[in-house]
């Protein structure tokens, strides 16, 4: 049950998707209602859906609101249209989308580093009706190599995911194989080897695949987690997920790395949602 804390929490790293948890407030109060519920680090999607390339300003806002509040970003989207919406990414997009990618991935990688942050993830972008998939995977893959020269500029990785099929239809990467297959195509055309896979067990529950097996096969090319519960993309303990058990074995499979929680507060103030986990694992370490 979601009230019931994990005995293991203390085994892993956590950080709050500032994109999914605490909406209720504004953008900028968000990384200090983290760290009032006791949490370290945060992530981000892309926080200006419209605006790949924001005004100093609110740079300089988002900067300041993380600093202040005493939190560690851990992660960032680069541009990837409107999340959450039909989107899905724009860098397989050709014209104006995958232009405006273009145009963020400096200025992502930019903003992440002066904030310390080590992983860019990069949405593929759906399928267009009328464009070759074929185009689509090649202008992807132009992209893909840019921003991982862009993360190695920095000293971060690249992140790659698949999401789910039900959700997100017309994305491609429908399964952990999809993934780690352009994780090693961008590793292969840039010779840098800081392309990763980002393994979200909400989405790969979803598409139907074995995540015990997925874990075992790819632990060793993750560069980052993420976790909701299935049904229903909640907190751990709302679904039927074993959650704390695959952590366990991602964990025995030796990732060490963040665990992103990237789920829906449900009807309730997100400081409610994390019942699951004890305030002292909260933290990082």
């Amino acid at each position: 049950m979601p009230g019931i804390a994990w005995s293991t929490a203390a085994d892993h790293r956590f950080t709050v998707n500032l994109s999914m948890l605490f909406t209720e407030l504004p953008l900028l109060e968000r990384p200090a209602a983290a760290a009032a519920a006791g949490f370290g680090a945060v992530e981000l999607w892309w926080p200006w859906a419209g605006a790949p390339v924001p005004g100093r300003p609110e740079l300089d806002a988002l900067r300041g609101a993380i600093e202040d509040a005493g939190v560690r970003l851990t992660g960032l989207n680069f541009y990837a249209g409107r999340l959450p919406g039909p989107d899905r990414g724009a860098l397989s997009v050709p014209g104006e989308e995958s232009e405006r990618f273009r145009a963020n991935v400096d200025v992502a990688a930019d903003f992440a580093h002066s904030l310390g942050c080590t992983a860019l993830n990069a949405l593929y972008g759906n399928r267009v009706e009328g464009v070759d998939p074929a185009e689509q995977d090649a202008l992807a893959l132009e992209n893909l190599v840019l921003a991982a020269r862009a993360a190695d500029r920095i000293g971060a990785v690249l992140l790659i995911e698949a999401l789910n099929g039900p959700e997100s239809p017309h994305y491609p990467l429908l399964s952990a194989p999809a993934a780690v297959d352009v994780v090693e195509k961008v590793d292969r055309a840039t010779g840098l080897g800081n392309a990763r896979f980002l393994m979200d067990l909400y989405h790969l529950s979803r598409n139907g695949e074995d995540l015990p097996k997925v874990i075992d096969a790819y632990a060793a090319r993750t560069g980052h987690v993420q976790i909701a519960d299935d049904p229903g993309r909640g907190a751990p303990g709302t679904g039927s997920l074993p959650l704390e058990e695959l952590l366990g074995r991602l964990r025995g499979a030796g990732y060490e790395g963040w665990v992103g929680l990237e789920y829906k507060p449900g009807d309730r103030p997100s400081a409610e949602a994390f019942g699951w986990l004890p305030a002292a694992a909260r933290a990082p370490r």
